[in-house]
């Protein structure tokens, strides 16, 4: 099986016409270079100008000036691990920009029967099932287009949907 990576892999990302929609069940992913001063700061109350997520937050600008929609759903345990709560800070910042990104909680997405995995759907033809490895590490995306597989996985993108939280409400919820 042949994956898609670095370059390639984030093409993906600018080369959608319509919607992209992402799944994320990991408790925390591996951090990117970029990303462990950022936590350590948000773990340390200090502030954070985003200026490393300056490149995703444009992106996500510029999709939903082009009409073009981008959506996640993170799926969580309770309690909040620290890795969860630097996500919604981050997320806080993100949405506005254009990246919809509403929660679920785990014991619910077991309920439901979605899938312990994470991929992205693209224009819901094309979807990247991710490859990490036990350390939570991205190796690469298997791209499947499949109609049958792709159906599948629409349907528990719209399972995901209907049943995850804005942020806002989630965490409340979760009060």
């Amino acid at each position: 099986m042949d994956l898609v990576s670095g370059d390639k892999f984030e093409k993906l990302f600018s080369s959608f016409e319509v919607s992209a929609f992402r799944l994320e069940t990991r408790e925390r992913y591996h951090l990117a270079k970029d990303e462990e001063e950022p936590l350590r700061r948000f773990l340390a109350g200090e502030p954070d100008d985003l200026a490393w997520m300056r490149g995703w937050l444009d992106l996500m600008r510029q999709h939903a000036r082009q009409g073009r929609t981008v959506r996640r759903v993170r799926v969580v345990s309770r309690p909040f691990s620290d890795y969860t709560r630097f996500s919604m800070a981050v997320a806080r910042r993100s949405i506005p920009a254009g990246d919809l990104i509403h929660y679920l909680d785990r014991t619910e997405a077991e309920r439901i029967g979605l899938p312990d995995s994470d991929w992205w759907l693209f224009d819901n033809e094309r979807l990247a099932l991710l490859h990490l490895d036990e350390e939570d590490v991205l190796h690469g995306a298997e791209i499947i287009t499949d109609p049958e597989t792709v159906a599948k996985y629409r349907t528990w993108r719209d399972i995901a949907w209907h049943n995850a939280s804005h942020l806002e409400e989630f965490v409340n919820l979760s009060a």
